[in-house]
């Protein structure tokens, strides 16, 4: 077989392409030559938690990898068989934990039996979604295409140390349903999850309030943000950090969400009002699948049995990017209405992946 060749430079140039690509590849047991790894970034090349996510979706594929290593700017990657059972995986810094499920999930859906990640890295950290909103937002939609995928947080992690532990449990399908989310419906209520670790409970208490105060003088009075902290002598958290995630849930059940990290010097009040602004201008756009979202479906769309449609709060350039890689590994073609920062419609004929159609 030879391989999908694939330009790591192309759109965001940064690591989605390769989690991306070698989720897929793995999705559908094609091979890939991903070059120019991060070509847009400062310090261009593989960091650790690339790596990590790259061994993981190799360890679940049984993948020949070529060019594995911290630095390194293109790899080889040969899937050969789908694995499933108990894995465990360490970032060995405070990279995202989510991003390495990103990878993961896609290929865990069509394994031959359930799957256990032990995952070891960073819960909530800056430029990736955190574990809440992966938990909150993303999990219930794959639930809609049938997929269901249960994640528990045993520790959180923050920049700089990390050590967060996450626990994620997939269940096999047969295939996958397609997805039709064209109009937002009313907003019947707000939930969130404000935390703090190695920080005292008001720190929690204030993203919370501040928070609600926004979004309750924006009209919304159905809000119920629940709080997260640990005493002193009962936390085992490695440094200090916090964070905000709210999600809104429509009368037709789509969730539309939003976060905010915690910073040194930055007043968790701040932090707070930055979540609520954030999913006020996520509902304001009057689409149900929120702008991190989008491109998190689109390889799930890709692969489902029949036709899927959503319309989504923005285009950005990580769903653009992500759509061109789907188009280049999968085989299918995508339709896009709208313009990047704009409001998008996403339109694409499902390959009605099975998996009757691999072999253990």
């Amino acid at each position: 077989m030879s391989f999908i060749e694939i330009d790591g430079s192309y759109g965001e140039g940064g690591g989605q392409i390769l989690r991306s690509s070698v989720a897929l590849s793995a999705l559908v047991m094609k091979p890939v030559h991903v070059f120019n790894i991060r070509a847009k970034r400062s310090n261009p090349g593989l960091r650790p938690q690339h790596v990590t996510a790259v061994r993981a979706v190799a360890t679940i594929s049984d993948a020949l990898v070529k060019g594995l290593s911290i630095g390194s700017r293109e790899i080889y990657f040969t899937p050969r068989r789908r694995a499933y059972g108990h894995f465990k995986f360490d970032v060995g810094t405070a990279g995202s934990i989510s991003l390495v499920l990103q990878a993961l999930l896609p290929a865990a859906a069509f394994a031959p039996g359930p799957c256990t990640f032990e995952i070891i890295g960073g819960t909530d950290v800056m430029r990736a979604p955190p574990i809440d909103y992966i938990r909150n937002v993303f999990l219930p939609w794959l639930r809609k295409m049938g997929y269901h995928v249960r994640i528990e947080v045993r520790r959180r992690g923050h920049y700089p140390r990390g050590g967060g532990h996450v626990i994620s449990m997939t269940q096999p399908v047969k295939t996958l349903k397609p997805l039709t989310a064209l109009e937002r419906g009313k907003i019947v209520e707000i939930r969130g999850l404000s935390h703090c670790v190695k920080l005292p409970r008001h720190v929690a208490e204030r993203q919370a309030r501040s928070a609600e105060k926004v979004l309750k003088e924006a009209g919304f009075d159905n809000v119920k943000i629940d709080l997260e902290w640990y005493p002193p002598g009962r936390d085992p958290h490695l440094g200090p950090g916090s964070a905000i995630v709210l999600w809104a849930i429509t009368d037709k059940g789509f969730i539309i969400g939003a976060d905010a990290l915690g910073e040194r010097g930055k007043r968790a009040e701040i932090v707070g009002e930055e979540a609520a602004r954030k999913l006020i201008d996520e509902i304001s756009r009057n689409a149900p699948v929120d702008s991190h979202l989008g491109d998190m479906l689109i390889p799930f769309m890709a692969v489902a049995d029949g036709i899927s449609k959503v319309k989504v709060t923005k285009l950005t350039l990580h769903t653009l990017t992500n759509i061109h890689v789907t188009e280049k590994i999968l085989g299918v073609k995508f339709k896009v209405e709208g313009a990047e920062g704009e409001i998008g419609y996403i339109e694409v004929q499902g390959m009605g992946l099975s998996t009757s159609q691999y072999k253990p």
